[in-house]
C-alpha cells in the first residue's frame, strides 16, 4: 500500500498531490502513471501497487487537482465520463507537461512513464517533452492526433483495441504514417481494455500489453524496436 505525497509544480507553483508506491524489492526504477479521465482511481493505485510489486518506485499524480482536488470518479456512469471528459478538456497541454516534469524529477533515474485514456495521450506529452524519461508505453490515447507533430525523444510503444469505438483505424493509422518507426500493437479488445473494472476488460490483452510494457522498460535504457 503506498501514501499520498504532495508535489509543486514549476508552472505556477500549485501544490498537487500524488500516489506514492515504494518498490516491494530491489528498485527498478521510477515510473509514472497517468490517470484516466476518472482520476487517481481504487484502479489506478493498484495498478500503482502491481508496479511497485514489480520492483518500480511509483508517482500516479492527481493531475484534475486544480479543477477538482482528489478527484476520483465511477467508471461506466454517464454524468461521471461527462464530468472526466470535461476536466480533460478544461486541462491544457502546457499545464499537464510542467506537473509531469515536477513528477518526473521527484524519482531518481531511470525514470518511466505509462498511462491509460486520456493518460496514454499524456503519456505521449511526457516523452515528447519531459526531461530525464527513460521509455514510455501509452495505452489507448484517443487524442495524440493533437500532439501528432510532436516526437518523443525517448523510446515509446502505443497499445490500442481493435475494437475501440472512440479510436477508429484511422487515427491509428495516421500516426503510425506520422511516426512509422513507433511499435504500434493492435489487440482484439475494445477501449479501456486494461482496467478490470471496465465492461471492455479483455485479460489476454491487458496481460500481453503488460509484458510488453515492462519488456520495454527492461531493456538498458529503455531501447526501441519490437518487444
Amino acid at each position: 500500500m503506498g501514501r499520498t505525497i504532495s508535489i509543486k509544480s514549476p508552472l505556477d507553483g500549485f501544490d498537487f498531490w500524488a500516489y506514492h508506491a515504494p518498490p516491494e524489492d530491489a528498485r527498478q526504477g521510477g515510473l509514472v502513471v497517468i490517470q484516466e479521465i476518472f482520476g487517481v482511481t481504487e484502479h489506478i493505485r493498484d495498478i500503482a501497487d502491481s508496479f511497485a510489486a514489480d520492483g518500480y518506485e511509483v508517482l500516479a499524480p492527481s493531475l484534475y487537482d486544480r479543477l477538482h482536488p482528489e478527484y476520483e470518479a465511477e467508471y461506466d456512469e454517464p454524468e461521471t465520463i461527462q464530468q472526466g471528459v470535461e476536466y480533460s478538456q478544461a486541462t491544457p497541454w502546457d499545464q499537464v507537461a510542467a506537473d509531469l516534469q515536477a513528477v518526473v524529477d521527484q524519482l531518481k533515474p531511470p525514470v518511466f512513464v505509462v498511462g491509460y485514456c486520456w493518460g496514454g495521450t499524456a503519456t505521449w506529452l511526457a516523452a515528447c517533452r519531459c526531461k530525464g524519461v527513460t521509455a514510455v508505453s501509452a495505452y489507448y490515447g484517443r487524442r495524440i492526433p493533437e500532439l501528432i507533430d510532436e516526437t518523443p525523444a525517448c523510446p515509446i510503444i502505443l497499445h490500442f483495441g481493435k475494437s475501440d469505438a472512440s479510436i477508429p483505424m484511422e487515427t491509428v493509422e495516421a500516426i503510425r504514417a506520422k511516426h512509422p518507426d513507433i511499435p504500434i500493437y493492435l489487440y482484439d479488445a475494445g477501449h479501456g481494455f486494461a482496467s478490470d473494472r471496465r465492461k471492455d476488460y479483455h485479460h489476454d490483452s491487458a496481460k500481453l500489453a503488460r509484458l510488453r510494457t515492462l519488456k520495454l522498460f527492461a531493456r538498458p535504457g529503455g531501447s526501441g524496436g519490437e518487444v
